[in-house]
């Protein structure tokens, strides 16, 4: 209903706006809602070129998750935090699941990002944050953070009232990455039938790049279909 949360009924309707080319006011008055509603609901969910309603409402349902009042925080004698665990616990858990995702191939600064901020209970950090924790300058955290974030597999919104950058990794970063890599995919995929065509398909070339193409086809669909099955299991 109007000035009540966007359903997913809504989004979709956005996301078709989006598609046909119309703007931020056509599509509010259609929906009939402000123009500030679609425009913020878009530019969070990964803007005009980027908007998809399903991962714009699960964004949503992660965020209504976070919203539940953060326990007290108690000091304790030993250092530890409210949960028991000590400093050097968390140091040991960030650096060894950093070293993991390194030799995954994850550059080194966007790694130390990414297990910060899976040890945060609040599974957020800022960018202030992540320059003391990493000990690296600002422009190297913002470049790690763009190269999370063109993988999807973190977000980013602004702290109410203030002009500081937060990012948040959820259930459904893998979800993302998934979906990121797919495409990724499937675009190399005709790339490779395109060059096939004009190389000749017959000749030993164009032969290779349509086994490419056709394998990488396969792995993309594949990823999707296990990637939807595991978003209705997280409760997408």
């Amino acid at each position: 209903m109007p000035g009540g949360r966007l359903t997913p009924e809504d989004r979709q309707r956005i996301a078709d706006g989006l598609a046909l080319g119309r703007g931020y006011a056509e599509i509010a008055r259609e929906l009939g809602r402000p123009t500030s509603t679609v425009s913020r609901e878009v530019s969070r969910n990964g803007g005009p070129g980027g908007y998809r309603a399903d991962l714009a409402h699960a964004a949503t349902v992660v965020r209504s998750r976070r919203r539940v009042p953060r326990p007290r925080k108690v000091e304790t004698p030993s250092g530890a935090d409210e949960h028991g665990r000590s400093p050097e616990v968390i140091a040991q858990f960030t650096a060894g699941f950093a070293e993991m995702f390194t030799r995954n191939g994850v550059p080194k600064v966007a790694a130390g990002v990414l297990a910060r901020l899976y040890a945060a209970d609040s599974g957020s950090v800022t960018a202030a944050e992540l320059v003391r924790h990493l000990r690296v300058s600002p422009a190297t955290v913002s470049a790690a953070v763009g190269y999370l974030e063109g993988r999807e597999l973190i977000r980013r919104e602004r702290d109410p009232g203030t002009r500081r950058d937060r990012y948040f990794i959820d259930e459904f970063a893998w979800y993302r990455a998934t979906l990121a890599a797919a495409r990724r995919n499937e675009r190399m995929a005709a790339l490779a039938r395109d060059g096939a065509g004009g190389l000749g398909a017959a000749t030993p070339a164009g032969m290779r790049l349509l086994g490419m193409g056709e394998y990488l086809d396969g792995v993309a669909g594949d990823a999707l279909r296990s990637a939807e099955q595991w978003r209705a299991k997280l409760g997408g």
